[in-house]
């Protein structure tokens, strides 16, 4: 083993980070014990699963603790675990870089105030640092288990860190803090006991102190156990106060900000299950990616699997917390759960406990509640919405037996102009004589509004729902209904819209008197279009275009393509409002100059895909064309 001290340039971005944590976090310091705790226990899990098919890792040493030591002489204060170690490379890469964590893409996305959340720190993985809220220097001696070296990592929160070969006899990791002198407090056993109560007394493992007693004849030291050491979700949840349900929340998943809602169940029968799952209240900037997370799976008590994908769905991939099986094998690997009966039937029970807990909250912002003598919504499920939504409509496309039910879970922008609205409250709200629920595909709320597809919908006061996402437009396809009534899209087919029979009279007329039109219209756009036909969805605008009631629309064709996939070329049909100037200028053209008649049927044509935000196949002959009728005019 060499001799040799190395020193090692910090990452640029931790430098960053402990400037972040010094400085900005000043008052929460205390939370230095909690993070640097939850890791002593997470290395005691990490063992305690090893010892599962190597239990000669544990040795003689079998009992696993957690041990605070404080040394008022020197200004110190040791967090020491028995757990599973870290070896030379490990120390580097775990406490010298952080490219794991996503921290160089954190650094760039957040502003300056950002920088100052406490949450927004907490979620990347680098809660270690926050040690540095109280020590000037931090020493870390680690062996790891099954190893016959030691090594030390050490630093004073500069620019770079040392490590050397350790003197640790047993597996396991001592950090010793060499306190700065404001937080000298934490040498003292009562500051030190309300922390661990405060944000770590769910803990597992116990948590120990060496204090000194007095006999009557000397000082003695002695070890007190300073947290309850039992499984939170094995409690009851009447002896659970809400600040417990919090702080285990913020052990297990990392994150400083309080969980948005939770659900505590047990499941009994045929197989036995407890879990505790919880909400967060923010999204983590790798959620797309499922990096890391997601549920802790236990078996009787014994941790087994970190980020359960197995027994959590990817849609569901913002929910934290742990499920502990009492009918899985101790040593169930990854290969077994894949194939294993008992899995399915946790995850269905995760899902449903999940979908339970969001049907609460949705059903509880639609419920008036008492404030300050006032009458308001509690509006939790919208922050939800606002976060995660996205993630939540993948199970809708991935999980075609839970559709109906998940469909009282969408929330859309809508014509209504008054925020997030769902399907069944929209339903409540349609007039009489209302057939279907109404939707419009588009890339912002602003084109949404603007659409023409909507214009008649809009004049006879039904509400349209605004598809702003690009799955939103697959998900109304695959839903086709809510609760019995259809949903349709404005920018498809026929809208069905109720009419009188004057209105009948009325279109039929134009539908006759137009058809030489029309159909010299549709011989000009052959190549470009499946029909030219009269229609009644347009109030304002002269034309637009439509798809078949099974085909594309254009925004989702666009967003297809964007994505790199191979598109059918489809023709769309041309819609014309009889009722407006352009098309009673056709009409006089029929007769007449037939180059004039192709340049304003082209026009026309170019004109519905710019109302659309689809760029013409020509723009430069679109220009000219203008230019021309600019001129003429």
């Amino acid at each position: 083993m060499s001799a040799t001290a190395e020193t090692h340039a910090f990452q640029a971005e931790v430098n960053e980070v402990l400037s972040i944590v010094v400085h900005s976090l000043y008052s929460h310091r205390e939370v230095f014990l909690r993070e640097l705790i939850s890791n002593a226990s997470d290395a005691l899990d990490q063992l305690n699963l090893r010892a599962l098919t190597e239990p000669g890792l544990l040795g003689d040493d079998g009992e696993l603790r957690i041990e605070l030591v404080v040394d008022k002489k020197a200004g110190t204060l040791t967090v020491r675990d028995n757990g599973v170690g870290m070896t030379r490379e490990e120390l580097i890469e775990n406490l010298g870089t952080i490219a794991r964590s996503g921290t160089k893409r954190l650094m760039q996305s957040l502003s300056a105030e950002q920088k100052k959340d406490v949450a927004l720190i907490g979620q990347f993985g680098v809660g270690f640092y926050s040690a540095f809220l109280v020590a000037d220097t931090v020493t870390v001696d680690s062996k790891k288990a099954g190893s016959d070296e030691a090594w030390v990592w050490e630093s004073q929160a500069k620019n770079d860190f040392v490590v050397r070969p350790g003197s640790r006899a047993g597996r396991g990791t001592d950090v010793l803090l060499h306190l700065k002198d404001d937080a000298k407090e934490y040498l003292d056993e009562w500051p030190l006991s309300a922390v661990v109560r405060k944000y770590s007394d769910y803990v597992r493992w116990p948590i120990r102190l060496l204090v000194e007693r007095d006999d009557g004849k000397a000082q003695k030291p002695e070890w007190r156990t300073l947290n309850a050491a039992r499984a939170l979700w094995t409690r009851p949840k009447s002896e659970i106060t809400r600040e417990q349900y919090v702080e285990f929340y913020k052990h297990t998943s990392h994150d400083w900000a309080e969980p948005l809602a939770w659900t505590h169940f047990k499941v009994e029968g045929t197989h036995e299950l407890t879990g505790l799952l919880f909400l967060p209240s923010r999204a983590p900037l790798d959620l797309v990616e499922r990096k890391q997370g997601g549920v802790r799976l236990f078996v009787k008590r014994v941790f087994v699997l970190d980020d359960a994908q197995e027994i959590l769905p990817e849609w569901l991939r913002f929910v934290r917390g742990v499920v502990d099986s009492e009918d899985l094998p101790l040593n169930v690997s990854r290969e077994v759960l894949q194939r294993d009966a008992t899995t399915r039937f946790i995850q269905k029970q995760v899902v449903a406990k999940t979908l339970a807990l969001l049907e609460e909250l949705a059903k509880e912002g639609e419920t008036d509640i008492e404030r300050d003598g006032k009458k308001e919504k509690r509006e939790r499920y919208l922050e939800f919405w606002r976060e995660f939504g996205r993630v939540l409509k993948e199970g809708l496309y991935h999980e075609p037996d839970l559709r109906a039910q998940m469909a009282g879970l969408l929330r859309y922008e809508s014509s209504r102009a008054q925020g997030l609205t769902g399907l069944a409250a929209y339903k409540q709200r349609m007039p009489a004589e209302q057939k279907a629920i109404y939707t419009v595909s588009a890339e912002s709320l602003a084109a949404a509004e603007q659409s023409p597809h909507i214009e008649a919908l809009k004049k006879r006061g039904y509400e349209v729902l605004y598809q702003l996402d690009p799955i939103d437009e697959w998900i109304g396809d695959a839903l086709r209904e809510f609760e019995g009534t259809r949903i349709v899209s404005a920018a498809k087919s026929a809208l069905d819209l109720p009419e009188s029979d004057e209105e009948k009279r009325a279109k039929e007329r134009h539908q006759k008197d137009l058809a030489p039109v029309l159909a010299r219209m549709h011989k000009v756009l052959d190549e470009r279009v499946q029909e030219v036909r009269v229609t009644e969805r347009l109030t304002d605008s002269p034309a637009c275009l439509v798809s078949a009631a099974q085909g594309m629309s254009p925004h989702m064709e666009r967003r297809l393509r964007d994505a790199g996939h191979p598109v059918p070329a489809q023709k769309r049909i041309l819609e014309v409002n009889p009722e407006h100037p352009v098309l009673r200028k056709l009409r006089a053209l029929a007769d007449g100059d037939d180059e004039r008649f192709q340049r304003w049927t082209a026009l026309l044509h170019d004109q519905a895909l710019l109302a659309e935000g689809v760029l013409p196949p020509d723009p430069a002959g679109f220009a000219r064309k203008l230019a021309q009728l600019m001129g003429e005019e």
